[in-house]
């Protein structure tokens, strides 16, 4: 079956994560060029909290230098929590800011564009990822993404997605990335109930999707 994406292609990333050099530039600048990134750490904290759950198994998706992890486990020192990057890079930064994490974080080298990636994963209660979706480099892969992600998902867990949004006064690029509406489509696509909009600031959206009770 043809889909109205069949003829495009993927978008050439500017930069490679994969090398030291660019994932640590991108570490040094990203707060800076978005400070707001701290009000959605915050947010990513009260949803999970509102789990209300002793044992709390996490997994990030493109987790990068550890930003969002290292507030969460603040907040929820008891979690476990796997942390999902295709570089290695990126992650050899994450075990610098994390420093003395619990033994419960588990580093995993694997790019969610590939099939078969989480293959070596259990589920998990929450499923979190912030400015990561858009590295599919088409917004044409969310749904696949959101619908895998939903078999990872234990019931009554929930997706926590966090990504840039287009519009007029956020990005331009409609081929990478999608407006908020069609960000919650595709999560509706996917099968995942109650979907809402947690947050929205500074070019950013925050998506809760949650996976009933059977």
């Amino acid at each position: 079956m043809r889909t109205p994406f069949d003829n495009y292609e993927d978008i050439p990333s500017p930069i490679d994560l994969r090398a030291m050099q660019d994932a640590r530039a991108w570490s040094d600048s990203a707060m800076q060029k978005r400070p707001c990134r701290e009000d959605f750490f915050n947010a990513f904290v009260t949803e999970l909290r509102s789990l209300c759950l002793n044992e709390l198994s996490i997994l990030e998706l493109g987790s990068g230098p550890g930003f969002l992890a290292e507030q969460i486990l603040k907040y929820l020192p008891n979690a476990t929590y796997t942390m999902l990057d295709f570089s290695a890079a990126m992650h050899n930064l994450a075990r610098r800011r994390l420093g003395n994490s619990p033994q419960s974080v588990r580093f995993v080298l694997a790019n969610f564009k590939e099939e078969g990636w989480p293959s070596s994963l259990q589920p998990f209660n929450a499923v979190v990822t912030m400015q990561a979706v858009h590295e599919l480099r088409h917004k044409r892969h969310a749904l696949q993404l959101h619908s895998t992600v939903l078999r990872l998902l234990r019931q009554g867990g929930v997706y926590l997605v966090c990504d840039h949004y287009t519009s007029e006064d956020a990005m331009t690029n409609t081929d990478l990335f999608m407006t908020v509406e069609e960000q919650r489509a595709t999560l509706d696509n996917a099968g995942f109930e109650s979907v809402q909009c947690v947050l929205q600031k500074g070019g950013l959206v925050l998506h809760r999707a949650d996976k009933l009770q059977a």
